[in-house]
């Protein structure tokens, strides 16, 4: 299906959802990046106590890179059912719902991942002070995942009610 771009297109319910996928994006990647920088910059001060727990250490620090996953996974959802709408057939409606739900799940991946990554850090740090604490930081962890996974499930429902 070919999709002709005119003025009639690039009114408000496409710029919104567009604005609203861009949001989904950004915000949950830079949510991950922060968090995994956070958790990486604890294990680098770790490795120096303890470098034999390297791996548990790089799986802490990997944790909060999920929530850019959610909001890339997010996107191709609501992508594709732009897709099968096809953008001159967008309503208003529409238009917010994935604005919606690209700030939503963007907000929610920013904070969990940032929160997430703190979680971790003091999981590294603990473990490089010689403490047996992987499996409750796994545990504790996953709390603010929860809810990046919520944000992600609110986004699938939505792109259903499209």
């Amino acid at each position: 299906m070919e999709t002709i771009v005119t003025a009639e297109v690039l009114n408000s319910p496409v710029i919104l959802a567009y604005v609203g996928l861009a949001l989904m994006v950004a915000l949950a990647g830079i949510g991950s990046a922060m968090g995994v920088s956070i958790g990486g910059n604890a294990t680098i001060g770790a490795l120096k106590k303890n470098d034999e727990a390297f791996g548990n250490y790089m799986l802490l620090s990997a944790l909060p890179g999920t929530q850019g996953l959610y909001g890339f996974a997010g996107f191709f959802i609501i992508n594709g059912k732009m897709a099968e709408i096809g953008l001159s057939a967008l309503t208003m409606g529409q238009g917010v719902a994935i604005f919606a739900a690209g700030l939503a799940l963007g907000l929610v991946g920013l904070v969990s991942g940032i929160k997430q990554g703190g979680i971790c850090a003091n999981g590294i740090s603990g473990i490089g002070s010689g403490y047996d604490v992987f499996g409750k930081t796994m545990v504790l962890a996953v709390f603010p995942e929860l809810y990046a996974i919520v944000a992600f499930a609110a986004t699938f429902i939505i792109g259903g009610g499209l």
